[in-house]
């Protein structure tokens, strides 16, 4: 069992419904797996090339417009109009908020808008793209909802753990502004909405919808590992 899933519950800052738990449960391994890839590894102890960095940083940029789609696919699905603002700004935070990030590192690193726009996306990132709008597309919406849980939490979960083991960042690490930005306690409340619209829309679903939204969620989990994979090979089509 990953050792995330057996760490006392006062250790992460927000609160996993039973719903949400049970993801975990499924996905097993895979989830610590995504902890342990070596560019996470080099990345918080600074060593990551700053090539590697520009690689995921870049291929990350089009990733979040994906996730931006879904969510705003999700919104239009809701019956709650507290549900659709909540998804509405989800994506807008995937845009603005981490987009500010991905400028910053753009000037240092030596791409633009321009380069993210015509960037062609990784087999790994198209898949994961694919399977996120497919599921907010035409999956119910706890499926729609579980594929695309795993980016947020893993992210959220790896910054304060990384908080716990290092304590503060320095200034002179490479990657402080990455670091400092997912372990900001805003994220917290980010995840407490989330994951009680996740139970939310469980509860109101059958078991084969859960079952099947358990399955979308390891399987983001998944594509989160191959996304650290993408960049540390610095993928290519091989055609």
């Amino acid at each position: 069992m990953p050792e995330t899933l057996t760490e006392p519950a006062e250790d992460r800052a927000f609160t996993v419904p039973p719903f949400a738990a049970s993801c975990l449960e499924h996905a097993g391994d895979t989830w610590g797996a995504a902890f342990d890839h070596p560019f996470v590894e080099a990345l918080a102890d600074g060593s990551l090339d700053a090539e590697r960095f520009r690689f995921y940083q870049m291929q990350d940029a089009r990733y979040l417009e994906a996730f931006a789609d879904a969510a705003s696919l999700i919104s239009t699905r809701c019956p709650d109009p507290e549900d659709k603002l909540w998804f509405i700004d989800a994506a807008r935070l995937a845009l603005v908020v981490e987009g500010e990030l991905h400028a910053g590192y753009g000037e240092q690193l030596g791409y633009g808008p321009e380069d993210i726009r015509t960037l062609t996306l990784t087999p790994n990132n198209r898949a994961y793209q694919d399977h996120m709008i497919r599921q907010a597309q035409s999956g119910s919406l706890v499926e729609a909802t579980a594929a695309l849980t795993p980016c947020p939490w893993l992210y959220v979960e790896l910054g304060q753990r990384l908080e716990r083991e290092m304590g503060d960042v320095p200034d002179s690490h490479p990657y402080a502004e990455w670091l400092e930005m997912y372990r900001d306690p805003e994220f917290n409340d980010y995840m407490n909405n989330l994951l009680d619209r996740l139970q939310r829309f469980a509860e109101a679903a059958d078991e084969s919808a859960r079952e099947r939204a358990r399955t979308a969620f390891t399987t983001s989990v998944r594509y989160e590992w191959m996304f650290w994979q993408q960049a540390w090979s610095q993928q290519e089509w091989p055609v």
